[in-house]
């Protein structure tokens, strides 16, 4: 398979060329270690990975014997294997002037962050990573920086293809996975029913401790069912057949291993009763699709929760997107005790940029009205819009405009 650029490389190299070393987390199978071997082609970097048991043993057990073995500069695979190994690297980036020495991967966040922020604190940046964007599989990146304006949505549509319905169904219902670019409809099913054994099965035992396969695997399956809704833990708890904290402790475990990603509801001391419940998104859509058993796009796009999943594709393209680019960002959802909702928040420059999301190619216009929630509260609105379907760009009023979905 030929590689595919990333729209992380740019970022990864930044920060290569002002950190002594580089961690690239995200789930497995999204295409870490592809895109540093691709990176360092060019360079003499010495390649190890901990999934190699002889090669954790020795990492584990005399670090310093391991890096006489294995020189930097070096990319580390799996790194959160051993643990041991971030203090080695310390002594090494202290006693060394040179950016870019350790790249490094891992696919278990939360247990490994701590370790690293603790260890190699101002020597390390950490760069999550997803699956591949609708963008990326096309070959397309933006000239400009994202921020919703007229001008900005314009130019890019001279850069891509017309949106279309039935390509934007094919990546929900296919994902991002690298693997799964060019599989037919019965590898990717053997492909998905793998992942979920091999890797998640897998990891949630190593890292929850979790050994009840058959209620993990019906609380995943539960979780695909409340795809970009708020998370209810009673319907997830009943589901699976287990109590309501070890729902919350299932979907922390989830989230840190990159495979659901929870957005969190706006706050905002000027404006009350709003929701403190987060949403449940995949950040996968091929994955969720195939635990709630879509054997097809066409009726993944015609069926019921076709929205769900079109909101799911979107909210993740914008987490890929701001996670890969030069502005910091936050994104939420807006909902207050009157069930008033804006789906997206973009928080930028102490500008907020509202989105509504709609699967429709002419979403009614008046969606907007809605965004003057924001006039109550003490921040600047910014451009925004309703993304959805429609094939160009459409202004709707001096900041907001209907914007298609393969602009983001």
């Amino acid at each position: 398979m030929n590689y595919i650029n990333r729209h992380a490389e740019r970022k990864f190299i930044n920060m290569s060329n002002f950190f002594k070393a580089v961690l690239v987390t995200g789930a497995r199978q999204v295409g870490k270690t592809t895109m540093l071997r691709h990176l360092a082609k060019e360079q003499s970097r010495t390649y190890v990975t901990l999934d190699n048991l002889m090669a954790r043993n020795l990492a584990k057990t005399d670090p310093v014997l391991f890096f006489q073995t294995y020189k930097p500069p070096i990319i580390i695979d799996e790194v959160q294997y051993a643990p041991e190994l971030f203090s080695q690297i310390k002594i090494l980036c202290d006693e060394s002037e040179e950016t870019g020495l350790f790249w490094l991967t891992g696919s278990q966040k939360y247990s490994m962050m701590k370790n690293v922020r603790e260890t190699l604190a101002g020597r390390v940046g950490i760069l999550e990573m997803y699956s591949l964007t609708k963008n990326e599989k096309n070959g397309v990146l933006f000239d400009n920086v994202q921020n919703f304006s007229f001008p900005t949505l314009q130019a890019r549509q001279t850069q891509t293809s017309k949106n279309d319905v039935i390509s934007v169904f094919e990546h929900i219902w296919r994902g991002g996975m690298p693997q799964t670019v060019n599989a037919d409809a019965e590898q990717l099913q053997e492909y998905f029913d793998a992942y979920i054994n091999s890797y998640v099965m897998r990891d949630v035992a190593e890292l929850g401790g979790i050994t009840d396969t058959l209620r993990f695997g019906k609380f995943l399956t539960a979780c695909a069912a409340l795809i970009s809704e708020q998370i209810n833990y009673k319907t997830l708890s009943d589901t699976a057949e287990i109590s309501q904290p070890t729902a919350k402790d299932w979907l922390r475990l989830l989230e840190s291993m990159g495979v659901i990603y929870l957005l969190q509801p706006y706050a905002n001391n000027a404006l009350k009763r709003l929701t403190k419940t987060p949403k449940l998104y995949f950040c996968d859509t091929g994955l969720a699709a195939h635990l709630s058993m879509w054997p097809t796009k066409e009726t993944l796009m015609n069926g019921a929760t076709s929205g769900h999943y079109f909101e799911n594709f979107v909210v993740i393209e914008l987490l890929k997107n701001y996670a890969y680019s030069p502005n910091k960002s936050n994104i939420t959802y807006y909902r207050d005790s009157n069930a008033k909702e804006i789906d997206v928040f973009i928080e930028q420059n102490n500008l907020v940029h509202p989105l509504e999301i709609k699967k429709s190619a002419n979403p009614d216009k008046r969606e907007i009205r809605k965004f003057s929630i924001l006039d109550k509260a003490s921040v600047e609105q910014g451009c925004g819009g309703i993304i959805c379907m429609c094939e160009e760009v459409i202004p709707i009023d001096d900041k907001n405009c209907f914007i298609p979905c393969n602009l983001i």
